[in-house]
């Protein structure tokens, strides 16, 4: 239904992808993984041909089927549309499929007072669903889907991670969530750039996801292995032949002039030395596999007492405007515990969490972090990445940032360069350093896996789970509630309730 031959894509005179070569079926499900900054959602947007910045070559044939295309976040000019002007062209198009419309509004558990507004006053979850609910009334033939489980609650979660299993279409899209990766994916494409990023690679395999990371991981082993073992074996040849090699040299200096046959039978053997030398040269080693290099992070020096009152909320109403979400919220957080607050989608965790940040981020005892769901929220006060982290310029403490940023594999463009430029992906990973160089022991964190790869987000989960300081979070990770989470609260109208 859909092929790929030979496809180049260029950004400037970087490659994203050479010679990509694959063909996408009825009922494939293909999941592009790789880390950030890769080129995974503009690998999308140039296979359909709506990318400005890539110079892309190669054969794309659609086979005349219909593409539909759910981007990453919406642009701010269908932001300002109302929700029926986004899903219905005219009001005959309305009522050509309000029977299809109303069956995914009760799927998709969406309220049809919706229609009347704007997209922008829109939950991220809920934005996320109405891209979803174009695309299933338009009815395309091949969905390209970036990030479509940003935001959404579990309930959301689960219901499109079985529509992506079961759907008979050939559907290619970008997922950070593991669980739906593993779930769904019955091929993979992951993009790496290696050598420093100077070269990309690429693997496309008809494999599901955990058979693929598994192999890898086992190849990855076994090559390091087998290279480490050859390597050890070739020092101790060339350590060996360099005594013998020296002793040899030591007797031609020493030898008498008077024993001439002394001096040849020497000379041969010098000369059959050296003969191994050059076969020992050249000797062909499994090199160590070239691969992206993970990134590594670490709260080192915080810890905070278990017994500490950290937040003792007493919410009578929860509001945006003149809007009530949610009443008579109680949380109460001691010490360092990991709670995490689930809920669908609009019914106001990112409100609440920001009005933790508001109480604590002031507080003297204790050094608060925060991670919002929307970065630019934050990020908009700085124009450079360093800016960000050091907004006091000190030489040490920037050298100090630059260290850390390495760590967590930014190229030196990046750490100098405009937080405009980054992905967002890579702009999660710059909150998580900010965490760490602020050395932060109470983290507030919107959706903090959301954005980043997959390869990426176990380390994140260890760190976070080993972490010695408060956690007060909202995600729909299943794996960072499962491994990440000491107490599971669900928001509602009617308030917080804890998760036995």
């Amino acid at each position: 239904m859909l092929e790929i031959k030979n496809v180049d894509v260029m950004i400037s005179t970087r490659y994203i992808v050479k010679s990509l070569s694959f063909t996408l079926n009825k009922k494939d499900k293909l999941a592009i993984i790789g880390e950030e900054g890769n080129g995974k959602s503009t690998l999308l947007k140039s296979i359909l041909g709506i990318c400005e910045y890539t110079k892309t070559t190669g054969m794309i044939n659609v086979n005349n089927n219909r593409i539909g295309y759910l981007e990453q976040s919406m642009s701010k000019e269908i932001e300002q549309k109302k929700v029926y002007d986004f899903l219905f062209e005219n009001e005959s198009d309305y009522y050509n499929k309000i029977n299809e419309y109303y069956k995914y509004l009760k799927i998709l558990k969406i309220t049809d007072t919706l229609l009347e507004q704007k997209i922008k006053t829109l939950s991220g979850g809920e934005k996320v669903k109405i891209g979803i609910l174009k695309l299933l009334l338009e009815e395309y033939d091949i969905l390209f889907l970036d990030e479509p489980t940003n935001d959404l609650d579990i309930e959301t979660l689960e219901w499109l991670e079985n529509f992506i299993k079961t759907c008979e279409k050939p559907i290619i899209y970008v997922s950070h969530d593991e669980t739906l990766l593993s779930n769904t994916a019955n091929m993979i494409l992951h993009l790496e750039q290696i050598k420093n990023k100077t070269e990309c690679r690429h693997t496309i395999l008809r494999i599901d996801y955990d058979t693929y990371i598994e192999n890898r991981q086992n190849s990855i082993m076994k090559q390091t292995r087998q290279a480490k073992s050859e390597k050890r074996k070739f020092a101790s040849k060339q350590e060996s032949l360099n005594r013998i090699m020296q002793k040899v040299e030591h007797q031609q200096n020493t030898i008498s002039r008077s024993n001439p046959h002394g001096a040849k039978m020497l000379k041969r053997k010098m000369k059959s030395l050296k003969s191994q030398e050059r076969r020992l040269e050249n000797t062909d080693l499994v090199e160590l596999p070239d691969i992206e290099e993970a990134i590594h992070f670490a709260f080192e020096k915080v810890e905070i007492p278990s017994s500490k009152m950290i937040l003792n909320l007493k919410l009578k109403e929860l509001k945006v405007e003149d809007k009530i979400l949610s009443r008579n919220i109680n949380l109460e957080v001691i010490g360092n515990h990991h709670l995490c607050i689930i809920g669908r989608n609009g019914v106001g965790k990112s409100t609440l969490i920001k009005m933790v940040w508001e109480i604590l981020k002031n507080r003297d005892d204790i050094k608060v972090g925060y991670m919002p769901q929307n970065y630019e929220d934050t990020l908009n006060s700085y124009e450079y990445v360093l800016d960000f982290l050091v907004p006091s310029k000190k030489k040490e403490e920037l050298t100090k940032a630059r260290m850390f940023l390495g760590n967590m594999k930014f190229t030196r463009e990046e750490m100098t360069g405009k937080i405009s430029n980054l992905s967002n992906g890579t702009k999660a990973k710059l909150f998580l350093t900010k965490l760490v160089i602020d050395e932060c022991d109470v983290l507030i964190l919107d959706e903090p896996t959301r954005n980043v790869s997959p390869l990426s987000n176990p380390l994140i989960r260890k760190v976070l789970k080993e972490f010695k300081g408060t956690i007060i979070s909202i995600s729909h990770d299943r794996k960072y509630i499962e491994e990440v989470v000491d107490s599971l609260y669900i928001l509602t109208e009617n308030g917080l309730e804890k998760k036995k």
